[in-house]
């Protein structure tokens, strides 16, 4: 490992956290490049390890869910795994292991303080990236990942309000179209017996992929956004 003593010394130290052993077979200039900034190098930094470690977070994911829910619908697990992958959740993750303190980073970028939870999750999917490529397998990534999978699954299965269908029709509509859906909402009268104040429709261009209602705007948003995606899904 051609690196600093006290860089090889805080990688190490980053793998003991993980709980891998000190014996790991980790490509340490891999695993250094993944938790370099690109506001430290334009070329030698974490983006396209990043792009791997998205890959590897998804299907790690994908795999916890099929292993821990067999009896789900192919939608719901596309639903509950858009948040269990988000910015946001892989953040949480990368705060776990203290990984901001691993990170190589300019002083402007740290000041950057909106731009925190993009970069965290950034670097956390690229020492995803790198612990993969080390083997080519997921030997060093599911034995510590799986525990914190399996806890944000049962979080989000067990609040429903978590469960963000617009974020997985949005993602689902960019990967198959290059286009975000458009949410139409009214307000409407409801029943003595309904709660309901609001219904939506969400289109792709001239399609309509699904309607709901809710209480609020959001709410029938949402609903709207379920059975569309549930709906594409199975088709």
């Amino acid at each position: 490992m051609n690196l600093d003593p006290r860089r090889s010394k805080q990688l190490q130290t980053l793998i003991q956290k993980l709980g891998l052993p000190a014996t790991t077979s980790v490509n340490w200039s891999l695993l250094n490049l993944a938790l370099t900034h690109p506001s430290i190098s334009r070329e030698k930094n974490y983006q396209q390890l990043e792009f791997v470690g998205d890959a590897v977070v998804r299907l790690a994911a994908a795999q916890v869910l099929l292993e821990t829910y067999p009896d789900s619908l192919v939608g719901e697990f596309a639903a509950v795994r858009s948040m269990m992958v988000s910015d946001r959740t892989l953040a949480e993750f990368a705060e776990i292991y203290g990984l901001e303190r691993y990170l190589s980073i300019s002083n402007s970028a740290i000041a950057d303080k909106a731009g925190r939870i993009s970069r965290l999750a950034d670097a956390f999917e690229a020492v995803l990236g790198a612990l993969y490529l080390s083997t080519e397998t997921m030997a060093l990534v599911r034995p510590w990942l799986d525990d914190l999978l399996k806890e944000k699954a049962a979080e989000i299965l067990q609040d429903p309000a978590r469960q963000n269908y617009k974020d997985a029709l949005q993602e689902w509509t960019q990967a198959q179209y290059k286009i975000l859906p458009e949410y139409r909402v009214k307000e409407i009268i409801p029943s003595h017996h309904e709660e309901e104040r609001f219904s939506a429709e969400v289109r792709l261009g001239d399609r309509i992929l699904g309607t709901g209602i809710g209480r609020s705007k959001k709410a029938a948003e949402q609903a709207a956004a379920k059975e569309a995606f549930l709906s594409v899904m199975c088709e």
